[in-house]
């Protein structure tokens, strides 16, 4: 089985009691929100692609704060066209952060299509990714901790 590693960055910004989010597609149709943030690209500083997804996905420029801690996921991911199963691990490092410029608007021709600022209180009631739980976690607690899945 091949084996793949995926490390990524995500923001929690969270301004007035509301949460910032991205949408995506979810497998089996519809949408799903996910937290700002992807793939760090080869040589990239963490701290620099939390930034660059942010203002891909929101138009938000942001300062990160701090980092409130690291999720660490392994799956394995059933066989896809003429690709044979992977054993996934995905590494995500989660920042707190806050929106210093830019204007919220959707992603074009990328992974998300909308990003809106959603009442703490709506994100249970929110169909979600469970990242999004997971740092709601870790920013309530500030951090430090490993949550595992």
């Amino acid at each position: 089985m091949r084996k793949t590693l995926r490390v990524a960055a995500y923001a929690i910004c969270v301004r007035q009691g509301h949460l910032l989010l991205a949408r995506s597609p979810a497998d089996g149709g519809g949408h799903e929100w996910v937290l700002p943030g992807g793939g760090m690209e080869h040589g990239e500083d963490p701290y620099d692609t939390v930034r660059r997804e942010v203002a891909e996905e929101t138009g938000y420029d942001i300062e990160v704060t701090g980092i409130l801690g690291v999720h660490s996921l392994r799956r394995t991911l059933p066989r896809r066209r003429l690709r044979s199963p992977r054993d996934h691990h995905g590494v995500r490092l989660l920042y707190e952060a806050h929106v210093t410029g830019g204007e919220l608007r959707p992603e074009v021709g990328g992974s998300t299509d909308l990003a809106a600022w959603h009442d703490l209180a709506d994100v249970p009631s929110l169909r979600r990714v469970g990242l999004v739980d997971v740092g709601l976690g870790l920013w309530r607690g500030r951090g430090g901790s490993y949550p595992r899945t």
